[in-house]
């Protein structure tokens, strides 16, 4: 069985993570949506259970998506996981700069595995978790960068 991992901290999940998600489940038998839980990185807006209900929502549409979370190195997950792959969204150039140093690093230490990097989608191309959470926080419109449920759970917090 193919499996595919897509890694993040999904706080808030975006339009450009769910189009990532629906592309890379066409790629892999099961595509497994995982929520890093990462102490150095705080709290956060939305808290880790939070997170998965907003993924399992956005994502019920698609039958071979898993929701999890993990804590620790991406490759020890994959090896409990007997994953395949791990994909990896791109925005730009310095996404992919960052990214082919964590992939070379992680084919290092997990021969079995590839990264598969996926070109965002230019309409979502600007957008990121970050750039969601500051206009929520400034009072901005984030309504088209987010899922309808994100965007309910947003107006809650």
């Amino acid at each position: 069985m193919r499996v595919g991992i897509y890694p993040g901290s999904f706080d808030p999940v975006t339009n450009g993570h769910l189009d990532i998600i629906e592309r890379a489940s066409k790629l892999v038998e099961t595509l497994v949506v995982a929520v890093l839980i990462n102490p150095a990185k705080g709290k956060g807006l939305f808290s880790i259970e939070e997170r998965l209900q907003l993924l399992r929502k956005v994502t019920a549409h698609l039958d071979n998506v898993k929701i999890d979370t993990f804590s620790g190195l991406l490759i020890d997950y994959a090896k409990e996981l007997e994953a395949d792959a791990i994909i990896r969204g791109l925005r730009s150039a310095d996404d992919f700069e960052k990214e082919l140093v964590m992939a070379q690093i992680n084919k290092k230490l997990l021969q079995d595995v590839e990264t598969l990097f996926l070109v965002t989608a230019p309409e979502y191309a600007y957008m990121s978790s970050s750039s969601v959470r500051e206009l929520v926080l400034f009072g901005g419109d984030f309504t088209s960068f987010v899922p309808s449920p994100v965007v309910e759970a947003l107006k809650n917090k």
